[in-house]
């Protein structure tokens, strides 16, 4: 099955090729409480050692709006991006 991903840096976008192996980490965008100063967003690995199955072209990749890829995943890893691409921003490693 074949899974769009936005990715929050489009910039590291531009570094992969198709056939890639990544990681598909999703950090959640929190707010901290109040007087918390060096709070953290947690990370997760969502997706691991998934196949970049295309790059969609596009005339801008923009750094706030991120990037999209094309991952092939099973059915159940594409459930789990998309709940996690509702919350929190993407990040890839490269495998």
């Amino acid at each position: 099955m074949s899974a769009a991903v936005r990715i929050a840096d489009a910039e590291t976008v531009r570094l992969l090729r198709r056939g890639d192996r990544v990681d598909v980490i999703a950090a959640a965008a929190i707010t901290p409480p109040a007087g918390v100063v060096d709070a953290e967003p947690e990370a997760r690995v969502v997706a691991a050692g998934v196949r970049v199955a295309a790059i969609p072209r596009t005339r801008d990749f923009s750094p706030d709006g991120g990037a999209l890829v094309v991952l092939s995943v099973p059915r159940a890893t594409a459930a789990v991006l998309a709940a996690a691409s509702a919350t929190s921003r993407l990040a890839v490693a490269v495998c």
